[in-house]
């Protein structure tokens, strides 16, 4: 239902995406994941229509996004991450409102309406104003108009965010169920989010895909290795010290006040404890927590991103929505 092969965009010298090729079945959840500046804000718009590739294809739904962008554009229902909603419209006003910019009928709005209504949980606030629902019930009504006109096809950008718990389990559960009937590419930088909603995870660094898979896919990408959480404060050049200790591969780190943070790396069957210790007794530190654990999906991201391949550089492990 999307397939997109060698997309790039570019702004003026500046390569925002580069030579990006992925699918999107029916039946799918697929989540979009990379740090600030990967690429997925300008790879959204480019199938929404809202920007045109510098080369490259995609098509919505076996609609080529350039030879014919209206039939593209009109089999996609797009749910941005800030959702312009009235707030003085009522549900129903404003869906009919959205159904009429869409295209959709007048023979048939009313019909698609009470559909939408029913799909995303809307009965009980149909005829409230927007202004007087929660961000739970924003995030519906933005669901519901993204699909009135009843595409194969959603892009949805960060559609949890925002939320409390129990209103992302909410949206969780009803993204699983639209899904069941088309092909659903979703933004975040929520990792458990990716997680725990998408059957293949994108993930996109410098414009470029660098992973693609399964959570257990993607997660086998990285398992060889061991990995240790290490927090201690003092001893000067501890981290180097760690760095060259036998059988390491990476080391990340962060610094908040007098104590220091870092995640160690090292080759699959090495038990490296009692060295972390002797390294950082002997340079004077005070090791403060030393543990091992498993590979997460927040290890995956952090390599294939890149950032753990800077020794001693630090990471957000969430990274963020994307800044272009």
């Amino acid at each position: 239902m999307i397939e997109v092969s060698g997309l790039t965009k570019k702004y003026g010298d500046v390569l925002a995406v580069d030579d990006v090729s992925f699918s999107v079945s029916k039946g799918e959840i697929v989540g979009f994941l990379g740090p600030n500046g990967a690429g997925k804000s300008t790879t959204m718009k480019v199938l929404t229509g809202y920007l045109a590739p510098t080369e490259g294809t995609a098509s919505i739904n076996g609609h080529d996004i350039i030879d014919a962008p209206l039939a593209a554009r009109s089999a996609v229902g797009y749910l941005p991450e800030s959702t312009a909603l009235y707030e003085e419209m009522g549900v129903v006003d404003y869906l009919r409102y959205m159904g009429r910019m869409q295209g959709v009928s007048a023979a048939d709005i009313q019909g698609r309406i009470d559909d939408v209504i029913q799909t995303c949980g809307l009965g009980t606030m149909a005829h409230k104003d927007i202004s007087q629902l929660s961000k739970g019930y924003h995030q519906r009504v933005g669901l519901a108009q993204a699909l009135l006109n009843d595409p194969p096809v959603l892009i949805l950008d960060e559609p949890t965010s925002g939320l409390d718990p129990a209103q992302i389990v909410e949206i969780r559960a009803l993204i699983r169920r639209i899904a069941e009937e088309k092909a659903i590419l979703l933004s975040t930088h929520i990792l458990p989010e990716a997680q725990n909603t998408c059957s293949r995870i994108l993930i996109i660094s410098n414009g470029k895909l660098v992973g693609e898979g399964t959570s257990d896919e993607l997660l086998d990408m990285v398992s060889g290795n061991e990995q240790y959480s290490i927090r201690l404060r003092g001893g000067d050049g501890t981290l180097k010290k760690l760095e060259d200790l036998r059988g390491v591969h990476n080391l990340v780190s962060s610094k908040e006040g007098s104590e220091l943070s870092c995640t160690l790396t090292a080759e699959k069957g090495t038990d490296l404890r009692e060295q972390i210790f002797d390294t950082a007794v002997a340079s004077g530190a005070k090791l403060l927590e030393l543990s091992h654990r498993s590979t997460s999906l927040e290890d995956v991201f952090l390599s294939l991103t890149g950032t753990t391949g800077r020794r001693g550089a630090s990471a957000d492990a969430e990274g963020g929505s994307d800044n272009e």
